[in-house]
């Protein structure tokens, strides 16, 4: 994350009573415009605001702004922080629009039917529910059981496909991988099929009698023609 600089238009004030820096270096610093940096040292602007010393917050050195003092075209860099404060991550599920609330257990119903392999906390981040809902509905004593229907939560929004392709695979790693049984296999093992006989024989190909077929052409025709009489009466 790139450091931002505290107080820029303070600091400007700062910069312009104590240093020799032209006002294009300072503007890009502070990310001011130059005629802004410019009435601020004519005292046109930012009246009443106390310069701020960006060398005691640490933001600025002051081998730093002495090579930018002898050197118009060099732009001064912000100094690393010291210490680095990780950013804070949200913890607890996920928020969920009020409008989406109420699709949250057909979500949940999905989830459990279709990734069995969910951990309740998983389940909990995709939807943003709670483990007490996510209970219920596994055990069928959710209030409203009889009349949920089990809905893909990327359908209904509720979560990212991303999100939940990631889950499943954490979810994934370390379990067994699936038996012919419970992938409902109907092939043979290999080794009972290889016991079974392999014949080359062909059965042979009756000869074909024309008379019995034509007997059959005209046997059909004769139905035809008295269909076609019986519907003419």
């Amino acid at each position: 994350m790139a450091q931002q600089l505290l107080m820029p238009k303070a600091t400007a004030v700062w910069l312009v009573d104590n240093t020799a820096l032209s006002f294009e270096q300072i503007a890009t610093f502070c990310k001011l415009h130059p005629l802004e940096v410019k009435a601020i040292a004519d005292g046109e602007s930012a009246q009443g605001i106390k310069g701020l010393d960006p060398i005691a917050t640490g933001q600025l050195s002051r081998d730093e702004i002495a090579r930018a003092e002898g050197n118009p075209n060099h732009k001064l860099k912000i100094s690393e922080p010291k210490v680095r404060v990780p950013d804070s991550k949200r913890k607890g599920p996920r928020y969920t629009p009020v409008s989406k609330r109420q699709d949250r257990p057909n979500a949940i119903l999905w989830l459990v039917r279709n990734h069995p392999e969910l951990k309740d906390a998983q389940i909990s981040r995709l939807v943003g529910t709670t483990k007490s809902t996510i209970e219920q509905i596994r055990e069928r004593t959710h209030w409203n059981s009889t009349n949920l229907t089990a809905m893909d939560p990327v359908t209904l929004g509720l979560c990212t496909q991303i999100d939940l392709d990631l889950e499943v695979e954490r979810a994934s790693k370390g379990r067994p991988l699936p038996t012919a049984a419970e992938l409902g296999a109907t092939l043979e093992a290999s080794k009972e099929t290889e016991k079974l006989p392999f014949s080359y024989e062909r059965e042979e190909e009756k000869e074909i009698d024309a008379d019995a077929v034509f007997s059959k052409l005209k046997a059909l025709k004769s139905d035809r023609k008295d269909e076609d009489e019986d519907d003419a009466y």
